[in-house]
């Protein structure tokens, strides 16, 4: 797989996309990228507290030996948990949740602990992602075709109970924690999709793996801690809390994750032909912290998640028709089928003036991704 592609310092000197992006008032813009830390504790406190609530029940119902009541608990704390990691600490770790930039990091650390988080080495991986996005010489974060496993009964039980292998946009208990173990001991994690692109990654950015290794080994300790916790004070349910929750219960998580970029176009440079949001009810779209709005996300990824829809009604008139979720998943079933057919095959979103070339004139800000980038990648 190596001799594939370029190595990654050459891809950032040759690979330049110039990104189609919706013309948006500038006073308007200006507004919706102000970060706000009422509504950043309202998001990010929000969502811990309900997993600290659901957490708190589950033991509770486990000391009781209630356990029907512990199980549902547990399926509802594995399902606002499995939103942890590269989804809460994925909007943290732009730097744009919180005004106060302490409390993006001080929250991001939080999540990413008790996830099995490393977001330093995500922060690599996901810099690139939003500058070349599908196209496989610099992302491969996402690599297209993303594999549709509404067939595979095994896949679905370990998303509705617990996840052992992982899958598309869902953490498996066994590579998250190899490849955690792997970075802690100065090898190419495989937290970040595959060996490969690990290897790419750390190639380029030597500076990066320090960080990196430091912060595996607190995660380590910090479950280790758990883990003898539990032992000592005899609460087996401990760890099913605070550590193996990232692994419990993510159906929700592959179902509204999966249909982002799945099935559409690759090496293009109009982010309405890559990426597809979609509606979702209101519980689903706080708990996946507003990235539905995922093709507005990566049009302007400095703007604040809780501002994505205002964004979207800002650009509607030049962007594709909002996928409902059914609606999308009725497409991407259908991609899958003629892909069957024609492995090549990538659906081709009709856009409003496909055939212009206007876009948002160079604003401050336009391209920003908040302070996702790692120094080595400024």
């Amino acid at each position: 797989m190596n001799n594939i592609y370029s190595p990654l310092t050459e891809v950032r000197k040759n690979l330049r996309i110039n990104w189609y992006r919706c013309p948006i008032d500038p006073k308007t813009f200006r507004e919706l990228m102000q970060p706000s830390d009422f509504q950043g504790f309202i998001q990010a406190g929000g969502h811990l507290f309900i997993f600290l609530i659901t957490g708190g029940l589950t033991l509770y119902f486990a000391a009781e030996k209630l356990w029907l009541e512990f199980l549902a608990f547990l399926f509802l704390h594995g399902t606002s948990a499995s939103f942890f990691k590269g989804i809460a600490a994925h909007e943290l770790g732009h730097g744009t949740v919180f005004k106060t930039k302490a409390l993006n990091r001080i929250f991001l650390r939080i999540y990413s602990i008790i996830s099995w988080h490393n977001h330093h080495e995500y922060a690599m991986s996901h810099t690139y992602h939003h500058r070349y996005t599908l196209h496989p010489e610099g992302d491969r974060e996402v690599v297209l075709p993303l594999e549709i496993l509404m067939g595979k009964p095994l896949y679905l039980l370990q998303i509705f109970t617990f996840n052992i292998t992982g899958g598309p946009v869902t953490s498996g208990i066994i590579p998250i924690i190899k490849g955690t173990f792997q970075t802690a001991f100065g090898g190419n994690g495989a937290s970040v999709i595959s060996g490969e692109w690990s290897n790419a990654l750390y190639t380029a950015h030597q500076k990066e793996r320090p960080h990196a290794i430091k912060w595996a080994r607190l995660i380590i300790f910090f479950h280790a801690c758990v883990l003898l916790l539990a032992i000592y004070s005899e609460n087996w349910a401990l760890p099913l809390v605070l550590s193996t929750q990232q692994f419990t219960a993510n159906w929700l998580k592959h179902f509204v994750g999966l249909p982002m970029h799945c099935g559409l176009r690759s090496d293009v440079a109009d982010f309405r032909k890559c990426v597809r949001s979609i509606t979702l009810d209101p519980i689903s779209e706080f708990l996946y912290w507003r990235m539905n709005w995922h093709l507005e996300h990566h049009m302007f990824a400095g703007v604040p998640c809780y501002n994505l829809k205002k964004l979207h009604k800002a650009v509607a008139d030049d962007m594709p028709k909002v996928r409902t979720f059914f609606g999308a998943w009725k497409e991407m079933l259908e991609i899958k089928r003629r892909q069957q057919l024609d492995p090549n095959y990538e659906f081709d979103t009709p856009v409003p003036n496909a055939n212009k070339t206007r876009g948002s004139k160079k604003m401050a800000h336009t391209e920003s991704i908040g302070d996702l980038a790692p120094s080595s990648l400024r």
